[in-house]
């Protein structure tokens, strides 16, 4: 069973921020960004670039996170918008 969210700091253009994920995501966010070639604070970017403005930044990442994964395994049964909002 996954613990509490922890909290840490990201610089998002040049602002400091603070997003609170549980270890697992943290893990497996740091884990995409270096696949992709990309500092977690530049990929945090363009997530928080890409989200609407009612979402959080933490469920934004866990949406990514999740599309990420399963588009990977080959197994995305989500709608390809909301594969389009959460990049």
């Amino acid at each position: 069973m996954p613990g509490r969210p922890v909290k840490r700091s990201l610089t998002l253009r040049g602002h400091r921020t603070s997003v609170s994920l549980e270890d697992e995501f943290w893990t497996v966010f740091r884990d995409i960004a270096t696949r992709e070639g990309k500092p977690v604070n530049a990929l945090a970017a363009e997530i928080d670039g890409a989200r609407e403005v009612e979402t959080g930044l933490a469920s934004a990442i866990r949406v990514y996170v999740l599309t990420w994964l399963l588009e990977n395994a080959g197994q995305s049964s989500m709608p390809k918008t909301m594969v389009t909002e959460a990049e």
